[in-house]
């Protein structure tokens, strides 16, 4: 999530395959495995000429070659030998090949044939277009020129909620949403007329009520008088797309978030470390180390903001381990308790038996208390605030409905109040970083932003149900931990460990204020100092013997070595090297990911002399 698009090409109706430019297949979706009875392993990885035995000159490939050499899109109807069924394919080239949308218009050529054939061929097209007609899943009309449906296929029932016997004989008008009525008019007055009928979209209401967009394709004929008309529920493809557009909405926000914040961050590397080192020299004058007091609380105030900005972009350090969510909850009962006041009553349904979760501690209790805040602010404080925990199982019905998530079993954790609910107009950007309902200078919002970063980036899941005038739930769905998962961390000590003697620190980072302010830290705490400005300067002071106990590099760095690739190198030239990685996040972009997973040390940036000092210590006495 990055974005979940996979699952989006899952669930539609349309075939899709994505082929690369020796038309080897890299992905197939569901839909074409139906539609064409091949699994995907059958075909990933093979060319099309081999899986499918597809012959070089067939129509397709032709049209497809023509749009690679133009770069546009095409879009071609033809018959398929291999699978006997006409296809209407839609191809996009780009650089590493195609992606290729198709669904099969079978049903719809062999009614348009109605109008052309006669004779015996007339009757034999009419007993097949019967068998269309009884078992399509598309929804078929027959229509009079007023409009009055004369025929209607059984899979009316499906589509519209309705028998075929309740519309027969009545006029399509009540049944059509008001604002397509029009436009409906427009297209059989155009084809009464002798043109071709285009594609086009109408939407109908269903028997519950629900809005249906149906994509007709149709055609006039003048001997019966009679329309004939072939409409494809659009309602779950539409869906879909509109999933699929909030997802990479919330993506490309988060990339521009995820920048901003990490480039902050180095900022702030340099201002709270510069601070730190002034408190220490203004004890003498109370003035200053005032003023020096109100500056750093301002920066850490800033780090807190760049970390809410990370866990949406889903670029923060976490420390997954194996906790019991029952425990924190309890642990965070107190702290909530004074939060919310005493006008809110607070209520638990904590499930006995919960499964362990894994997920970072710190951040799901900041998660919670987030929730809670924003549930006070609903309620305007006077309501109840109500946590529930339980095992789910999401399954694959689930999972189609919902993009973001993925079957299999997780810890529920859902924070419920009683305040004013939002309208789906607001519910449609709850998550987005900045949003918010709340008047000026009454909150940032990021909370909500950064309890959704955080459970996308422990792999789980997130729902918020919410209606005006009767509350809000948030469900928080973290993945069910595996057997052998490590436990939560000891807490931090509470004093500074130091280096022991003759300890050397290799500091590798390209920014050069926040390489002096690192270096002066190092110094203070008893280390020897060596400073490199990128991989490549660091690897060169390593072969050439330099005495070097850690190797401390920021992960991401201009030049051809990331720091986790620099660490395997320098592992390799001196075995049993300890590292330290540092990073304003723990992903970068896609183009240049670290694979910090090989080095289980990670210092987030901005970090405290404190934070610094212990991290170190734990990788020199034992750590990798």
């Amino acid at each position: 999530m990055p974005f979940q698009i996979d699952d989006i090409l899952a669930s539609i109706s349309d075939g899709f395959i994505a082929v690369d430019n020796e038309w080897r297949f890299t992905y197939v979706n569901a839909a074409a495995e139906r539609m064409w009875r091949r699994r995907a392993d059958e075909l990933l990885g093979k060319t099309i000429f081999d899986a499918l035995s597809v012959e070089a000159d067939n129509p397709f490939q032709a049209s497809y070659l023509a749009s690679k050499a133009s770069g546009q899109p095409v879009a071609l109807t033809a018959y398929s030998k291999i699978f006997d069924i006409w296809l209407e394919a839609r191809g996009h080239p780009h650089p590493g090949g195609y992606t290729i949308f198709f669904r099969d218009v079978t049903a719809e050529r062999a009614m348009h044939r109605t109008t052309l054939e006669s004779g015996r061929e007339l009757e034999t097209a009419r007993a097949i277009n019967q068998r269309i007609f009884d078992t399509s899943l598309d929804l078929i009309l027959v229509v009079s020129r007023t409009g009055d449906f004369i025929r209607v296929s059984p899979s009316s029932e499906i589509v519209l909620g309705y028998l075929p016997e309740e519309l027969v004989g009545k006029n399509a008008q009540p049944f059509l949403y008001p604002a397509d009525l029009e436009s409906t008019r427009r297209e059989m007055r155009s084809a009464r007329r002798g043109r071709h009928m285009s594609k086009f979209e109408t939407r109908y209401v269903h028997k519950d009520g629900h809005i249906v967009t149906l994509a007709w394709t149709g055609v006039w004929s003048e001997p019966e008088q009679q329309h004939f008309f072939i409409g494809r529920d659009m309602t779950e493809r539409i869906a879909a797309e509109d999933r699929a557009r909030r997802s990479q909405r919330l993506e490309a926000i988060g990339q521009l978030t995820g920048g901003i914040a990490h480039d902050f961050n180095n900022l702030l590397m340099v201002v709270i470390g510069n601070l730190e080192l002034l408190q220490e020299f203004a004890h003498a004058d109370p003035d200053a180390a005032e003023l020096v007091d109100s500056a750093f609380k301002a920066a850490l105030r800033g780090a807190e903001l760049t970390r809410q900005l990370l866990a949406f972009a889903r670029r923060q350090p976490l420390d997954a381990r194996v906790i019991a969510i029952n425990e924190r909850v309890s642990a965070t009962m107190d702290l909530l308790r004074r939060t919310l006041g005493e006008r809110i009553q607070i209520t638990t349904d904590l499930e006995p038996e919960l499964w362990p979760a894994l997920a970072d501690q710190a951040q799901l209790e900041s998660a919670l208390v987030n929730l809670a805040i924003n549930a006070r602010d609903a309620m305007k404080s006077n309501g109840r605030l109500a946590i529930e925990t339980a095992n789910q199982k999401l399954d694959e019905d689930y999972a189609r409905e919902n993009v973001d998530a993925v079957p299999g079993d997780y810890v529920m954790l859902a924070v419920s109040d009683t305040g004013s609910g939002m309208p789906p107009d607001v519910l449609a950007h709850v998550f987005e970083p900045f949003f918010t309902t709340k008047a000026p200078g009454e909150g940032t919002g990021l909370g909500l932003s950064m309890v959704y970063g955080f459970v996308r980036q422990s792999q789980g899941h997130i729902k918020i149900y919410s209606e005006v005038g009767c509350g809000t739930t948030v469900r928080l769905y973290l993945p069910r931990a595996p057997e052998g998962a490590p436990a939560a961390a000891d807490p931090k000590p509470a004093t500074t460990p130091v280096a022991k003697p003759g300890e050397r620190i290799l500091v590798v980072e390209d920014n050069a204020e926040v390489r002096k302010v690192v270096a002066v830290q190092l110094g203070e705490l008893g280390y020897g100092v060596t400073e490199a400005s990128n991989g490549e300067a660091a690897l060169r002071l390593i072969e050439q013997g330099t005495s070097v106990d850690l190797l401390f590099t920021d992960v991401i760095m201009p030049g051809h070595l990331t720091g986790d690739e620099l660490a395997r190198i320098a592992r390799r030239l001196r075995p049993g090297l300890k590292v330290l990685l540092t990073s304003g996040f723990a992903k970068s972009s896609p183009l240049n990911a670290p694979r910090s997973d090989d080095f289980k040390n990670l210092l987030t940036k901005p970090y405290r002399k404190i934070e610094l000092a212990t991290k170190l210590r734990a990788a020199l006495d034992g750590g990798l």
